[in-house]
């Protein structure tokens, strides 16, 4: 196997802990999807418009909107379609929906602070960067995680008409495309790097909003059953089989999450200047997010709130890593969940009406009507058309 040239050094180490998923997610830094790599090509000398228009046909289960769309996208949504895994049970989705509308805020919170941080951290970092995409719609893409999550955490949101396996299904093309113009791209590595948008980045990605969120929103003071945990991981593993990420470094349950995010951040080289860009940018768009204008008033929730909290998530050594500013305040988390239940005693003594639901939907990315599935037709964001 020859191993992307930045992947080495860690792999060595991670060698020494588990041979198995050591070989395994460093294999699939040289894989991207084959099946949507494929459409996406066939895509290519069409225009956009009509691009757009075949892809909503096909999500919206409309075959003769595909009557003259390449063989490969018919292939794709109707003729010869990607099977329901065996292990699929939507059933047993439900434990882990309802702890995630009982804990929306924490685990959102949660996944902005420590889940993508954790995420980014990787050379997938590079990816984005190069694209020049977390600038020019850092805060967009936040709202649109935001969306994902509250589309797949919705009853029936993972069924075959809900906007959970829409936005997945969606998310497996933008890859495939981000994928095919950053690998036709002069600036992009292959020898030191493997695959852009690799699936061992995407499997350990996955990994990490499953059993990261749940480990890191438990800090912010949320709460899960054991079925709820199992569940919030089955809902999660769905979603990545829908995303395009191969099962063989696709999760099976929440210990083979950890081991994958345990095994993926020993293989991962250290941050690089790609990745302390990236996850400073997302840090600095929350507050923008959440709605808030004055320039004041985000940098003291940054400064204040959001770095030590995501310092406090995901550890000492990668906040150094990252640059992330040093905290001075012991105790982080405690007093953070402190100051929430004092919020929320003073709003039920006011008896004042619940915020968190409205709090969620100005948040993500709920302004158009509809879902656009509209993809991005440039390798630099700046030069392309909007998506």
């Amino acid at each position: 196997m020859s191993i992307p040239e930045a992947y080495r050094p860690g792999y060595r180490q991670a060698y020494a802990v588990d041979v198995e998923t050591a070989d395994n997610y460093v294999a699939h830094t040289l894989v991207g999807d084959p099946v949507m790599d494929a459409v996406v090509e066939d895509l290519v000398s069409i225009p956009q418009q009509q691009v757009h228009k075949f892809i909503r046909a096909g999500m919206e289960e409309d075959p003769d909107g595909l009557r003259t769309a390449p063989q490969s996208l018919r292939d794709f949504f109707f003729d010869a379609p990607q099977p329901d895994p065996e292990w699929l049970d939507h059933e047993a989705f439900m434990p882990g929906i309802r702890a995630f509308q009982r804990n929306a805020v924490r685990v959102l919170s949660a996944f902005v602070t420590g889940v993508l941080i954790d995420g980014f951290s990787t050379l997938i970092s590079t990816s984005f960067v190069q694209t020049g995409r977390i600038f020019n719609n850092g805060v967009w893409r936040l709202k649109q995680n935001n969306r994902h999550q509250m589309e797949i955490f919705f009853p029936g949101g993972l069924r075959r008409y809900g906007d959970g396996w829409k936005l997945s299904v969606r998310i497996r093309f933008v890859h495939a495309q981000v994928r095919y113009l950053l690998s036709k791209s002069d600036n992009w590595n292959h020898e030191a790097l493997g695959c852009p948008i690799s699936a061992a980045h995407l499997g350990y990605a996955v990994a990490c909003f499953a059993t990261r969120t749940v480990k890191h929103s438990e800090s912010l003071g949320a709460h899960f059953r054991i079925d709820e945990r199992a569940s919030f991981h089955d809902v999660w593993r769905y979603a990545g089989y829908l995303m395009g990420i191969p099962e063989t470094i696709l999760f099976s349950d929440e210990q083979h999450a950890n081991q994958i995010y345990r095994i993926g951040s020993i293989c991962e080289p250290s941050p690089g200047q790609d990745a302390v860009i990236m996850t400073n940018a997302l840090v600095n768009s929350a507050p923008l997010v959440a709605g808030i204008k004055d320039t004041q008033e985000r940098r003291n929730l940054v400064k204040k709130v959001i770095y030590p909290v995501s310092r406090a998530l995901i550890g000492k050594r990668l906040a150094d890593n990252l640059k992330f500013p040093a905290n001075r305040v012991p105790l982080t988390l405690v007093w953070y969940r402190l100051d929430k239940f004092v919020k929320r005693m003073g709003a039920w003594l006011r008896r004042a009406p619940p915020t968190d639901f409205a709090t969620l939907l100005k948040a993500s990315a709920y302004q158009d009507a509809g879902l656009t599935y509209r993809l991005p037709d440039q390798v630099h964001d700046e030069a392309g058309s909007k998506w």
